[in-house]
């Protein structure tokens, strides 16, 4: 069977496959969690430091899914990235609170650019090299996973009883665009940022893109516990304001928590690498709420949309694909060291850590957790990376007769994902300074959610 956008099925690698099913019938309940990780003024975030806070900070929200095994604990953090070792700790520090395996914990990003980074693995080697990690010095963020750990712990005595899932989908309207722009040839002509003020650029078509956001609620009886949302595009309207804020769909997280305050509202990033809303949005500032509105309207027509169904443990289940994700041909031990025995300037400083921080941990054999939760009908994908589009749309391809949702942004380590084809046709997405992947990464995923999907071999 071949899927959209060139993803071949059925010429892929075996992979270590492992599936944790409830150890016991005991009755499900829900706790959710909800913190804020804002940095204080004068941390650094991904591109400038902290000159002031906004009304609304960022956070990291969640839930934990209890009765069904061991805790199950889902997590977003509106923060740029967290990779590598940094992800390890993430999970491992709300695996703690929630007395579970961090096999069983998902942490995502939202990918917003006025926020921190993390990685703890590229600070680790700034420091063997006597350099100054800058964005990757991992103070605060080690004082976030403290905190973290005990929120969640805390979480756990209020869990309510889950009785219901609910699903519901809906079109969200001049939002996402692709942001690669290819000419005849089918080369990248030009790249529509996630803001964009060339004219040309802006009237090209919206390209692929998945327009649906994806609503999955849990509920006790008639009362919805928590709101999880899933869309995929590059979450930037503006930035480099020095203002840690959750840019637009932080803004339409927060109306939707005001129309529906009796359940946690929580935001998933899902594979948007090639997504952003450049056709829609030329920098102007007034363009942020237009675009938190706009998403808001979807969620709030898939809320008004959603069908529940009655959920058991016997519903629930958490599989996990370990995967070893193919390094880039162009990226060499050598030529990382030498850029750091000598760096020209602190950009390439922490592009070499990073990149040299994920070939380590591919050359000890390091996997990549891809997971899914089953409730019932419902399936959400966890997927690392700044995944492009075509991903999710083949997942969703492969199961129709499912409700898929995805989460990408897992961990960050790699940084862009495209698909087989997108690295023959250019663009900054693919290119050497973005992508740490090579292109057989497509089969290696592919067989991945098709395990997790128990898609047939065709």
């Amino acid at each position: 069977m071949k899927l959209a956008s060139g993803f071949l099925a059925g010429m892929i690698p075996a992979l270590l496959f492992i599936t944790f099913t409830p150890v016991h019938a005991n009755e499900l309940s829900v706790a959710v969690f909800d913190m804020d990780v804002t940095p204080p003024p004068g941390s650094l975030m991904a591109y400038d430091p902290v000159m002031a806070t906004w009304d609304l900070g960022l956070r990291a929200k969640g839930i934990v899914l209890l009765g069904a095994g061991e805790p199950i604990v889902l997590c977003a953090v509106d923060w740029i990235g967290i990779g590598n070792e940094g992800h390890d700790a993430f999970r491992a520090g709300l695996a703690r609170g929630a007395g579970t395996s961090p096999a069983r914990v998902a942490v995502h990003t939202v990918h917003q650019h006025d926020a921190p980074a993390c990685d703890f693995s590229a600070e680790g080697i700034a420091q063997e090299y006597g350099l100054n990690p800058r964005i990757y010095e991992g103070t605060f963020a080690r004082e976030v996973i403290t905190r973290l750990e005990r929120v969640v712990q805390g979480a756990l005595p209020g869990a309510q009883p889950l009785t219901q899932v609910g699903i519901g989908t809906a079109e969200v309207k001049e939002v996402a665009s692709n942001r690669r722009i290819l000419d005849s040839s089918g080369k990248v002509a030009g790249v529509r940022y996630t803001t964009c003020k060339d004219p040309v650029l802006r009237a090209a078509p919206e390209g692929v893109i998945d327009p649906q956001v994806s609503l999955i609620s849990f509920w006790n009886k008639d009362t919805p516990i928590a709101v999880l949302s899933y869309y995929a595009c590059h979450p930037q309207s503006y930035y480099r304001t020095g203002v840690p804020n959750p840019d637009f769909p932080g803004i339409a997280r927060f109306m939707r928590q005001l129309a529906v305050p009796s359940a946690l509202h929580v935001h998933f990033n899902g594979a948007g690498g090639n997504i952003g809303a450049g056709k829609y949005n030329d920098g102007e500032r007034e363009n942020r709420l237009h675009l938190a509105e706009r998403l808001a309207d979807g969620m709030k027509r898939a809320w008004e949309g959603t069908q529940c169904f009655p959920i058991t443990p016997a519903d629930v289940k958490w599989d996990v694909a370990p995967a070893a994700l193919p390094v880039a041909t162009h990226i060499t031990k050598e030529t990382l060291e030498t850029a750091l025995k000598a760096p020209p300037d602190p950009s390439i400083i922490l592009g070499s850590t990073t990149t040299l921080a994920w070939l380590r941990r591919c050359q000890a054999g390091h996997h990549i957790d891809i997971s899914c939760l089953s409730l019932g009908k419902a399936r959400i994908l966890h997927l690392p990376g700044e995944l492009f589009v075509e991903y999710q749309l083949a997942a969703k391809a492969a199961r129709p007769d499912l409700f898929v949702a995805m989460a990408a942004y897992g961990d960050y380590g790699m940084g862009y994902i495209g698909s087989a084809h997108a690295y023959a046709e250019g663009g900054y997405e693919t290119s050497e300074n973005a992508s740490k992947v090579s292109p057989e990464v497509e089969s290696v995923l592919m067989d991945a959610i098709h395990r997790l999907l128990d898609v047939s071999e065709k």
